[in-house]
């Protein structure tokens, strides 16, 4: 099968790339607007970019008649938002915060998810979110129906059994992030494998083991 881009809608070019580029990490975003209202979004055009500086990136859709999300909205305003990584336990309330809602409502609050302080950033962290990175807008690029926001991780808040500090790693074995699948559907992490047995099980990093 040869399929020639050139032929094909954005809303078909949209569905096949969603579906086949898979599975995607979900980024949960908050932004806080200039009333103080705390808008958390989730967003699955997202990937790290790399780590000298270490960027990461959201890629928003425009909505009708060039009006902005109010996550693009916020970032453009102010230029600071926050990066979360959902696991199993949070997966209903992220795919909730997807609802659209006034401007002036939170959909932490509609979804039960709470705030802690961030370090740097006035946007608030979700307390409940395994990983959180604070971010500050450090490019903007923008094509007919996205903006593309390329932000600058200042801090990182993980949960306390997630990170061995001492050797910067992550404890995988309690580490389970969704992430997104074709069409409405999701996907757990927890089938994991080894291309290299010798570096799997006893003969691995005991941080790195998976049971």
């Amino acid at each position: 099968m040869h399929i020639d881009f050139a032929t094909l809608t954005a809303y078909q070019r949209y569905k096949l790339m969603a579906s086949l580029i898979v599975p995607r990490p979900i980024a949960l975003v908050t932004t806080q607007n200039a009333d103080g209202v705390v808008n958390a979004a989730p967003f699955s055009m997202f990937n790290m970019l790399g780590e000298d500086p270490p960027i990461l990136m959201i890629s928003i859709n425009k909505l009708q008649d060039d009006h902005l999300k109010d996550t693009s909205a916020n970032i453009i305003a102010n230029g600071q938002f926050v990066v979360h990584i959902a696991d199993e336990p949070m997966a209903e309330q992220m795919h909730r915060c997807g609802a659209t809602l006034p401007s002036s409502h939170s959909e932490l609050e509609l979804v039960g998810l709470t705030t802690a302080p961030s370090r740097a950033v006035r946007p608030p962290r979700i307390a409940e979110a395994p990983v959180a990175f604070e971010c500050q807008l450090s490019e903007t690029l923008e094509t007919a129906s996205r903006h593309i926001f390329i932000g600058t991780v200042l801090w990182l808040h993980a949960r306390e059994d997630l990170i061995d500090i001492e050797r910067h790693r992550v404890r995988l074995k309690n580490y389970f992030p969704v992430a997104r699948f074709g069409a409405s559907y999701y996907v757990r992490t927890r089938d994991r494998f080894s291309m290299d047995p010798k570096k799997a099980g006893a003969a691995s990093n005991p941080i790195d083991e998976l049971d």
